[in-house]
């Protein structure tokens, strides 16, 4: 069992700035890897990134990339997404999920077994 909490989102001007978090609770954070999801109202549920357990590698959307920096602090059982430049469309409920296979991650959505229970970003022009 795995219990995820995400923290950090909130209501920015297009092109700012903010920092989720992913708290974990468990002593089997870092053995797993990790990604983050979002989902707009009325759309489907989205990859976003993920980062492998020990934070060896990475894997981004490509709407993303350039953008938003996953990592993770594996002592602290947490996991972070750094958005900058953001936009209008990155509006959304932002999920950290766990994921169940071994690698790195990957932008299939059942192919992650534990998920929190969101944290809201809205974007304004």
């Amino acid at each position: 069992q795995m219990q995820l909490v995400e923290s950090g989102g909130g209501l920015v001007q297009a092109g700012g700035s903010l920092r989720l978090s992913c708290a974990a609770s468990g002593r089997t954070f870092g053995i797993y890897s990790m990604g983050w999801f979002r989902q707009a109202p009325g759309k489907e549920r989205d990859f976003v990134a993920a980062i492998r357990w020990n934070g060896g590698s990475t894997y981004y959307a490509d709407s993303v990339k350039g953008r938003f920096t996953i990592s993770r602090d594996n002592s602290k059982n947490t996991v972070y997404l750094q958005m900058n430049s953001l936009k209008p469309e990155d509006t959304a409920v932002y999920y950290c999920a766990r994921f169940k296979h071994g690698g790195t991650g990957s932008s299939v959505a059942n192919e992650y077994d534990y998920w929190g229970q969101g944290t809201q970003v809205t974007v304004s022009s």
